[in-house]
């Protein structure tokens, strides 16, 4: 038996693609985004009550991780990339019906849209639903997972002058936590954990419309380079 579902609306997000993205919500406060909900959701009647909750869940769908056969076991991240597990016991991308689902704060309700933060979204994700965070229902004591049984190792961010000066400028212009929202991105060092790059090495990710640079000057330290807007 098959069953089909349609999005409740979109998420327009500061991660524009999937490179750097957190691994998992909340482990970047400043990471910002609006879910536009659409018709017929777009009226208010839906979000009736839910400025009362400080916190939703998100089910969504990885757009661009999507498969026609399912995989059985995945490489997670959080291994290193080289050790296969069963998909039900991570939170791979790589989902039997492409379903995600996140908890993310929601910062203000308007009648056809919710302002979100500490997201782990890509911009455009589909939303299938939402739901109210429960806290005496979703807080369970004593739960435990020896997979990941604590948040990520946080690496040295550093800045040249040059690229912390173009972050605060376009933090001006776009209103948003630039600065922050860099630095709890990188500290989670988004390279593959296989990789020991060499200095002179670069990465790169675009986060709202700028693209960020960086290297690594040695194993377990990010410099940030340049902030610059993206290429059209």
């Amino acid at each position: 038996m098959s069953y089909s579902v349609s999005p409740i609306g979109f998420v327009r997000s500061c991660f524009k693609e999937k490179f750097a993205i957190p691994r998992q919500p909340q482990l970047a406060p400043a990471a910002r985004g609006v879910l536009e909900l659409v018709a017929p959701f777009d009226q208010g009647d839906a979000v009736q009550g839910l400025e009362q909750v400080s916190h939703v869940w998100l089910l969504f769908l990885f757009h661009q991780a999507l498969e026609d056969k399912p995989r059985l076991k995945v490489r997670p991240p959080r291994l290193g990339g080289n050790k296969a597990m069963g998909v039900f016991a991570t939170r791979a991308t790589h989902r039997p019906n492409g379903i995600g689902q996140s908890v993310v704060k929601l910062d203000k309700v308007e009648s056809d849209r919710l302002f979100i933060s500490g997201i782990d979204l890509l911009d455009g994700t589909p939303i299938l639903d939402i739901k109210p965070y429960v806290p005496y229902a979703d807080i369970i004591a004593g739960a435990s997972n020896s997979i990941a049984s604590a948040a990520p190792h946080l690496i040295e961010v550093q800045w040249t002058d040059a690229a912390l000066h173009q972050a605060h400028a376009h933090a001006r212009r776009l209103g948003e936590p630039l600065v922050e929202l860099i630095e709890q991105c990188l500290a989670q060092d988004p390279r593959p954990a296989y990789q020991t790059p060499a200095p002179e090495r670069e990465y790169g990710a675009q986060l709202w419309d700028l693209d960020v640079r960086w290297h690594y000057p040695v194993p377990d330290r990010i410099r940030v380079l340049e902030v610059i807007p993206a290429a059209d």
